[in-house]
């Protein structure tokens, strides 16, 4: 099957998440074009089947705003032509399904039917959902699709809510390839990191306020307070400079390491003890599935997606949204308690194989071979 796929190519959890589904199909033999405006970041090297189109947007002097959604429109016209692509599945509801929808109707008046897969992950709905001048035109793409999935139960909920949907969404879960986590720990990393062996707490973000750094902050000076211990800020973002400030106020500046963006933040998982995720809201909570991944339990709010993911108890322990105290005090029980971290370690590790790739590929696999049967089948009558 050949499969137009529009994405993010960004290190946020749409665009690892639509790069490691499409790199998986080409691996089963499907022919996978990435149609967006850089290559995206986990890609890594082009196959026989692999292929990257890029989205090239001109600066037009008529315009004061670049017209990307309707670049993209075009160009989802032109390689579908070109490579004779049977769907699109694209990833957010703007500007990628509703440019989508546009392409498709523009396809169709050429005598091509092409069916549009769309994958709702979060702030497509849960922010920009919430904008009034934006409803509409996710309403209207939602509605028009073929198919739309959502990465979570909570999500699927949501978007029920908040907008005039009139069609079925089905939950396909965000996922993990566990053979990327199949590897040691770099014990020297850890050693730079924590060089007296303390334990490594670590949080995962683009550093928007939605993710509540602030409160990652919080809880680790009150485990500072009670054990010796090294935070370790992986991610960038518009709440980074105010964390760093908190830290150096709260005179645990030296125990707190920023290491920036990074394309695979699987290494710094695999040499850390505890994840923090207190976000406002997470529509799944990709970042906690990687943690557990690596073996690493969470903890975490009790919002979104997250209690889908992370089993209170078992493999990490949520609190509501804000209470920095009871979160502190679920850390510290694991912190203090070596027999209750092993077990939870195994206890995360376990709970990711339930999201391994290899459950959910299926899922799309069927979604892809029942829209174009009922296109094949409407050609021929």
């Amino acid at each position: 099957m050949k499969i137009g796929f529009v994405c993010y190519p960004t290190f946020g959890g749409s665009g690892v998440v639509a790069t490691e589904l499409g790199k998986a199909l080409a691996e089963k033999g499907h022919e996978l074009h990435f149609i967006t405006y850089s290559a995206p970041a986990r890609m890594g090297s082009l196959k026989s089947n692999l292929f990257y189109h890029e989205v090239r947007v001109s600066d037009y002097p008529l315009f004061e705003y670049q017209p990307y959604e309707l670049v993209l429109t075009s160009k989802m016209v032109e390689i579908t032509v070109a490579h004779d692509l049977d769907l699109l599945h694209v990833h957010y509801a703007i500007p990628h399904a509703s440019a989508a929808i546009m392409a498709r109707d523009i396809l169709r008046a050429q005598g091509i039917d092409i069916p549009v897969v769309t994958t709702l992950h979060g702030t497509d709905i849960t922010l920009l959902g919430r904008e009034p001048a934006f409803e509409p035109v996710i309403s209207y793409a939602i509605n028009r699709s073929d198919a739309v999935t959502a990465v979570s139960e909570s999500l699927r909920s949501d978007t029920l809510e908040l907008f005039g949907v009139e069609r079925s969404i089905q939950v396909v879960n965000n996922f993990i390839c566990t053979r990327h986590f199949e590897k040691d720990a770099d014990e020297a990393f850890r050693k730079s990191i924590a060089p007296n062996g303390e334990p490594i707490i670590v949080h995962i973000s683009n550093f928007r306020p939605v993710k509540r750094v602030h409160d990652v902050l919080e809880i680790f000076i009150r485990i500072r307070k009670n054990i010796p211990a090294k935070l370790l800020l992986v991610g960038d973002g518009p709440e980074r400079s105010r964390v760093e400030q908190i830290a150096k106020n709260a005179g645990v500046s030296d125990d707190v390491i920023c290491i920036g963006k990074i394309k695979n933040p699987i290494e710094p998982l695999l040499i850390s003890d505890l994840f923090l995720l207190p976000s406002e809201t997470e529509s799944f909570g990709l970042a906690a599935l990687e943690a557990l991944a690596a073996g690493v339990p969470v903890i975490a709010s009790d919002s979104g997606g997250i209690p889908e993911v992370v089993e209170h108890g078992k493999s990490g322990y949520l609190a509501p949204v804000g209470d920095v105290e009871r979160m502190s005090e679920y850390a510290l029980f694991l912190l203090n308690n070596a027999e209750e971290m092993t077990r939870s370690k195994h206890m995360a590790k376990a709970r990711s194989l339930d999201f391994r790739i290899e459950n959910i590929l299926p899922l799309y696999e069927a979604i892809y071979q029942r829209l174009t049967f009922d296109v094949h089948n409407q050609s021929e009558q």
